[in-house]
């Protein structure tokens, strides 16, 4: 299943940033591959923002089945379209009892201290190799708990989990594994953020935790790809109407996640229309356009 056909309800938003902006970035290291990359499994690394929780469910908004039981690749998030992109799918969404190739060892509620642990779980199960394709995403819950414990702009703390994070993304290289790094996206802009006047804060913090992880990891682009996430969320929010949105600021979902559906959306909103699917997660569009240029960089990265 390509990408585009699993997301078709949400797909103008890759072309979209596309033809508007570049927010894909590489990491040194060639400029084109020798042979196309092709991973033979997918580990999902981090938080919520890149796994589903061990029932099936996302934090984003969930399809529906006929019968409205949840339908777990309905609205995949960008770590399922990308396993998807690939002819696999991953572990927590296989209905169909295949092999599944997209192995989970992030966790809902991780943060930049889980990583190694996470990496080390995968090593202990088996061996890595340069055909394996590491994905991750963390950091919005450090962002959070240290906003929440009054941390400034400039803060030591985040910029130490960055580099944390950072210094395990290079054990992976270091073992030859290959892995797509996603930014976080920005928690300034998120409805948590207005609803506390706290957007300048919290653009900062979320650009304290990026930034070591940017500039920590190993410059080499055949072992590690980056996508900028809180790039998406700054085009998405100026030009939204280029994502075929009409709302940036409020959450889709009138129920707590990851138990938002389809049919528990606010007056008005569909899978479509918001950013957010709740006052700090995106919702499908985001994680379609995550999806595609994470499928981009893992087809041209010097992988």
């Amino acid at each position: 299943m390509r990408i585009s056909s699993a997301l078709n309800l949400v797909g103008r938003a890759g072309r979209a940033l596309c033809a508007g902006l570049v927010v894909l970035a590489a990491c040194g290291g060639g400029t084109s591959q020798i042979e196309p990359f092709v991973p033979r499994q997918i580990i999902l690394l981090g938080d919520e923002s890149a796994v589903l929780t061990a029932d099936g469910k996302s934090y984003s908004i969930n399809a529906l089945t006929t019968t409205n039981t949840i339908n777990c690749s309905g609205l995949p998030i960008w770590t399922q379209a990308l396993a998807f992109s690939f002819g696999m799918v991953v572990d927590r969404c296989n209905p169909n009892n295949v092999t599944a190739r997209g192995i989970t060892r992030g966790a809902p509620g991780a943060k930049a201290a889980d990583i190694e642990a996470q990496i080390t779980a995968q090593f202990n199960a088996e061996a890595p190799t340069s055909k394996d394709l590491f994905v991750i995403l963390v950091g919005l819950n450090d962002i959070i708990e240290r906003f929440e414990a009054g941390a400034d702009c400039g803060d030591g703390e985040l910029r130490a989990r960055g580099t944390r994070v950072a210094a395990q993304i290079n054990r992976l290289a270091a073992a030859t594994a290959r892995t797509i790094v996603v930014t976080v996206h920005d928690v300034g802009l998120t409805p948590y953020a207005l609803s506390r006047n706290e957007s300048a804060r919290l653009t900062c913090l979320t650009a304290d935790f990026n930034a070591r992880v940017r500039v920590d990891i190993l410059q080499d682009g055949r072992f590690i790809g980056l996508v900028l996430a809180d790039d998406l969320t700054v085009a998405a929010s100026r030009n939204p109407a280029n994502f075929g949105l009409n709302n940036i600021t409020d959450a889709a979902c009138a129920v707590a996640l990851p138990d938002c559906t389809t049919s528990t959306l606010v007056p008005g909103a569909t899978t479509g229309t918001h950013l957010w699917s709740d006052d700090r997660h995106l919702g499908p569009v985001a994680h379609n356009s995550i999806a595609s240029f994470a499928d981009t960089r893992a087809r041209n990265n010097p992988f």
